[in-house]
């Protein structure tokens, strides 16, 4: 009996099989984010943080002068018809250019969002002790959640949607609600997004000429030549993430990295992942480069 009871544990196929499970189901929950990391990363922000009160005294103080300057703008907006923001969005920013948003009420809720922005980018940046890519984590977690609560997002803080739907009397509405029932429906039902269909391999996309060179049951190699006289001694390899179509790297004419380097006199190969099924489901990354990934005349 004493045996038995000492007898190892199965660690086998099986037990690897549920925390494979289990981290399928938690990458689809957190969107491939790791909660450990994620966590490890604003602990790291907040103890540093904590331990510095210059930087906790500078944000204090940035965000009473952010406050009194977009109480400043608000007495401005009422007293003057055309006044200069207290901050502009940054380059690229273009949620916010539309002539509506710059008119009341609108024209306080995008600067304030704007000026809370910019706070929080000071406060997720330049805290000194926190690993850097640790803070990188933190500032863009931040930025990302920050862009869910931008007031373009929302139908009753967006001039531009609030006269759309006036002008065509709800419709938008009811189409928006439309393409959400069809994304919905397509989700559960496993097919492709709406219109992916108007996008073929071969025809309005992925049009730089190349050759399959090599392929094996994971990938198919693709060679393109370069269109110069003089071409560069080393070529260049791509290896897209599994996720990624090949074609992400040659989408059309005059938008193609896979073109821009074959007229610079590179020679360029690309890794073609294939779709994989049920028949993969156990392959694992360490068996994949050792006995499929890689060509023997590459090694």
């Amino acid at each position: 009996m004493l045996h038995k009871l000492m007898a190892p544990r199965d660690t086998g196929e099986g037990v690897h099989a549920l925390d494979r499970i289990n981290h399928m189901i938690m990458g689809r929950l957190t969107r491939g984010i790791s909660p450990a990391g994620l966590s490890l990363a604003y602990y790291d922000w907040l103890v540093h943080l904590a331990m510095y009160p210059g930087k906790q005294i500078d944000l204090m103080q940035d965000a009473t002068e952010k406050y009194l300057r977009l109480i400043s703008y608000a007495g401005n907006c009422a007293s003057e018809n055309s006044i200069e923001p207290c901050i502009t969005p940054e380059p690229g920013d273009n949620r916010f250019r539309a002539p509506e948003w710059q008119q009341w009420p609108f024209n306080l809720i995008q600067q304030n969002f704007l000026l809370v922005q910019d706070w929080w980018s000071r406060a997720t940046s330049e805290v000194r002790g926190i690993e850097p890519h640790h803070q990188d984590v933190v500032h863009f977690v931040g930025r990302q959640l920050l862009d869910v609560l931008s007031p373009s997002n929302y139908l009753p803080t967006n001039p531009e949607v609030l006269r759309r739907t006036f002008e065509e009397n709800g419709e938008n509405l009811l189409r928006g609600w439309r393409n959400f029932i069809d994304d919905v429906y397509r989700r559960v039902h496993g097919q492709p997004p709406a219109g992916v269909e108007d996008w073929q391999v071969g025809e309005n996309m992925a049009l730089t000429p190349g050759k399959v060179i090599y392929r094996n049951r994971l990938i198919e190699l693709i060679q393109y030549e370069p269109t110069t006289k003089n071409v560069y001694a080393e070529p260049v390899l791509f290896v897209p993430a599994w996720i990624m179509k090949y074609y992400i790297l040659d989408l059309v004419p005059g938008k193609s990295l896979v073109e821009y380097l074959r007229d610079q006199g590179h020679t360029v190969f690309m890794i073609s992942w294939k779709t994989l099924g049920r028949q993969t489901a156990t392959w694992a990354w360490s068996i994949t480069v050792s006995s499929v990934f890689w060509p023997p005349w590459m090694l």
